[in-house]
């Protein structure tokens, strides 16, 4: 079975916080189904090759460290035109290319997955570790257990734009 979801882990591992993304795909992808449709990568610290798996599922979840202005730890869904509006008005990025410009760049190629979202989790601190924060560790069941629902929310209802 191809996949239908991308989920998509962005930052930096050598950066304490900034690492939650890809920590959260690794222990979700170790504990699904190798049968399920879904299609884990690990997207770094972005890049524009990121824009074709983009493209290829109608289905997208990113998860990354987001500074939101709430507590450590903090885990908030911005699923669909919420997404795009928190890209838009958090688009700095010292990467090569932002999520918000991957975004723009699947809009225009009409390639943006009708299902998409972003699940964002506070960052305690960010600067160079190799170690979450003990308020970022203890988010990250709760960033799964979102994604799940995700999934589950949108295999239960039809797909809409937005």
């Amino acid at each position: 079975m191809s996949p239908t979801t991308l989920i998509l882990g962005l930052g930096n591992i050598l950066m304490t916080d900034e690492a939650v993304g890809a920590e959260v795909i690794r222990r979700l992808e170790a504990e699904t189904d190798p049968a399920a449709p879904l299609r884990f990568i690990d997207g770094g610290t972005l890049s524009f090759t990121l824009a074709a798996p983009i493209g290829d599922c109608p289905r997208l979840i990113v998860v990354d460290a987001a500074a939101m202005g709430d507590a450590p730890g903090s885990v908030r869904v911005f699923e669909g035109a919420a997404m795009d509006r928190q890209l838009r008005a958090h688009a700095k990025s010292v990467h090569e290319v932002s999520l918000a410009d991957l975004m723009d760049m699947a809009r225009l190629t009409d390639t943006l997955p009708a299902q998409r979202a972003l699940v964002g989790i506070e960052p305690g601190f960010v600067g160079w570790g190799e170690r979450l924060t003990p308020a970022v560790e203890a988010a990250v069941p709760l960033a799964i257990a979102s994604i799940r629902a995700l999934l589950a929310g949108w295999d239960a209802a039809p797909v809409s734009a937005g």
